[in-house]
């Protein structure tokens, strides 16, 4: 695959003056018929969520050759990206963006933090660009409007497999522990949406994201008396967050459920890893997919190693290629690529995937993990695959 080096000739173009309703439409042909498909990767290469940006580009690399057979091709039309590091922060996303759409880009993908996806895809669809959110989880993405999709899953998933754990609802109290944040405030949301509609109480202890001392966030979850303890986490202070829990001794007070993170997170819980219950997106091995095989061999190939977010980029790639195959190799008529992911469903790392036509959810399967062994021995094996149907959220009307 070849990655291109884009260069601006006359600046960056003011995407506001464009003619309305021209940008990303069968009117704005190319210049070059037989010419390359250009993608734009926004996402965190720098920053806090840097570990999962580089999973992701992987992963989209992977999966670029994959659904491309190596050709990296779609009908003759190399397909070339060009990077541009966001660093989790929604207004050099959207200047990004900006940059981006001026230059011609009318495919824009990979959004890491989900308060920059919730930026960038308004963005994206006053100029009527394909935009393909990445792993930012936020509930709030989906029906967002009809050019944003998404690859990876999203906040509601990952609480209806927390659900799965605790049975009856009814009558619980359920403290959520999160990080004040787009991507924490989705989780409280979620929770409240499913377990309070449950019939059961729930509350939230909200850290801000630069803290770095949490003891006392933990110690206010262990204060409220949970029957259960959400943790929703990301990022670098994941190591300080179960430090705090450990000390603190709320494994012992309570049962906590959280989602298993990247594997260099594995050896964070130390002994008291047997004792939570994880729900999880993905590790290498979750599915046992011939999908899956093949992203893991081409990642290895590269030199990296596949991770939670990896398949997120890979089915990014699986999306843009299907859409651009069913429009014979252009992305000149961003409606047409919108209408060629509705109601697609596809063979992607984690098995059978379908795009909801009515609010492009990403309906996949989900997992109940068990982390056993300590430090570099710790390994995590499924205990229970929930299905796309069973972690499926509600249909949403669409915003926009």
């Amino acid at each position: 695959m070849r990655k291109a080096a884009i260069l601006a000739v006359c600046g960056v173009l003011a995407v506001g003056c464009a003619k309305a309703g021209t940008a990303g439409t069968a009117d704005a042909k190319s210049a070059d018929a037989s010419g390359p498909v250009k993608v734009g990767l926004l996402y965190s290469r720098t920053g806090p969520l840097a570990a999962y940006g580089k999973q992701y580009l992987e992963g989209f690399k992977a999966g670029l050759d994959y659904a491309t057979k190596g050709t990296g091709k779609v009908d003759g039309h190399p397909i070339e990206f060009v990077e541009q590091d966001d660093a989790g922060d929604p207004a050099k996303a959207v200047s990004g963006a900006k940059e981006l759409i001026g230059k011609g880009y009318k495919i824009l993908a990979g959004s890491t933090a989900s308060g920059v996806a919730l930026q960038v895809a308004p963005f994206a669809a006053q100029n009527k660009v394909l935009f393909i959110s990445g792993p930012a989880a936020a509930d709030k993405v989906t029906a967002l409007n009809t050019y944003t999709f998404r690859s990876g899953r999203q906040s509601y998933q990952d609480t209806l497999t927390a659900a799965s754990f605790i049975g009856e609802a009814k009558g619980r109290k359920v403290t959520v522990l999160a990080q004040d944040s787009a991507f924490g405030q989705a989780n409280v949301a979620a929770v409240r949406a499913v377990l309070g509609k449950a019939g059961a109480t729930v509350d939230a202890v909200l850290a801000p994201p630069s803290a770095t001392d949490l003891t006392p966030f933990a110690t206010q979850a262990k204060a409220s008396k949970p029957d259960l303890l959400f943790v929703a986490w990301a990022g670098e202070t994941a190591s300080a967050l179960w430090t705090s829990l450990n000390q603190q001794d709320v494994f012992a007070a309570t049962r906590v459920v959280t989602g298993l993170d990247l594997a260099a997170s594995y050896p964070l819980f130390g002994p008291a890893a047997e004792k939570i219950s994880f729900l999880n997106h993905y590790f290498p091995g979750a599915a046992g997919t011939d999908v899956e095989r093949a992203m893991t061999d081409s990642v290895a190939k590269a030199g990296g190693k596949a991770d939670i977010f990896t398949p997120d980029g890979f089915t990014a790639a699986q999306m843009i290629v299907h859409a651009i195959e069913a429009n014979h190799g252009s992305a000149d008529d961003t409606t047409a690529l919108v209408k060629a992911l509705e109601g697609w469903s596809f063979d992607g790392v984690k098995g059978r995937l379908s795009i909801r036509a009515e609010d492009h959810a990403l309906l996949q399967p989900m997992f109940q993990v068990k982390l056993t062994g300590t430090g570099a021995a710790a390994k995590p094996t499924v205990e229970k695959v929930l299905t796309a149907d069973q972690v499926a959220p509600p249909v949403t009307a669409m915003a926009g």
